[in-house]
């Protein structure tokens, strides 16, 4: 018994794991692509001779940083196990259906 408990905190907390570096990874992609795109914009106002920020170039890090946000609430507020939605009360829901079937299925055994 105790080994299966074992295993199943490990698997929790691989999962975990494997979420929380998904984020990471995001990150990283995020901050480089924008890096990249900000700066290849600015290359060519360069090399068109003028020098400007204007807001189309802020367009794409805004909308992606939105989604980063949802990201991150995802893996970090609502993800765990003592959180809204989490492991826990995905355990809950599961027990609950289990229990909802097996009353359905003792009663209809005794007809």
């Amino acid at each position: 018994m105790e080994n299966y408990q074992d295993e199943e905190l490990y698997l929790r907390a691989k999962k975990r794991v494997e979420k929380i570096k998904g984020f990471y990874v995001h990150l990283v992609t995020y901050i480089a692509v924008n890096i990249f795109l900000i700066a290849m914009t600015q290359f060519d106002n360069i090399k068109a001779g003028h020098f400007t920020w204007h807001s189309g170039m802020f367009y794409t890090p805004f909308f992606w940083g939105i989604g980063l946000a949802f990201h991150a609430l995802g893996v970090f507020v609502f993800g765990s196990d003592n959180r809204l939605l989490g492991k826990s009360w995905e355990n809950r829901k599961i027990k609950e259906f289990m229990e909802k079937d097996q009353q359905f299925w003792d009663e209809n055994q005794s007809e």
